[in-house]
């Protein structure tokens, strides 16, 4: 089975991720798309976000270690990597998605979609149909990020 490169980024701000309305598959979700030739995951997800948002993001770093030395130089780590099932859809089979997935907050920028994207709390989240509305997994990551990364502890990255 083929399989493609994705980078998407969960934006967190005040207690709330902001989500996409993806239209071919009738769900809400992250921002985000496919990687580009010679882009890394980080400067994917960035792009995605400009392109489907018109926002600004700083990514919330999980790195252990930051490294910035001529020979080597740390990149933004995901917070999670995910095998996705995309299912076939009119021309093109089913294949899957290696995504890279990042949490970020919006540090600039306007929101300027032609989407329809909307700010949830967790309350909002819970009146969505699981599977329906929005993937389990979707809420799942949302409920964990929403507790891990609370207002009181976004940090940016290095």
């Amino acid at each position: 089975m083929k399989k493609e490169f994705t980078a998407s980024v969960y934006l967190i701000d005040n207690q709330k991720v902001l989500l996409i309305y993806h239209r071919k598959l009738q769900k809400w979700l992250s921002p985000g798309g496919h990687l580009e030739e010679n882009e890394t995951p980080a400067e994917a997800a960035r792009r995605e976000v400009k392109e489907e948002t018109g926002l600004d993001i700083e990514f919330l770093s999980q790195d252990r270690v930051w490294i910035d030395c001529w020979n080597a130089k740390s990149m933004e780590c995901p917070y999670l990597c995910l095998l996705e099932e995309i299912p076939a859809y009119q021309q093109t089979p089913a294949h899957q998605h290696m995504d890279f997935v990042y949490v970020a907050k919006p540090v600039g920028g306007q929101i300027c979609s032609e989407f329809d994207y909307q700010w949830f709390g967790w309350e909002d989240l819970q009146r969505l149909e699981p599977d329906v509305e929005i993937f389990k997994e979707t809420l799942q990551v949302i409920q964990h990020l929403l507790q891990s990364f609370g207002s009181k502890s976004l940090v940016a990255a290095v």
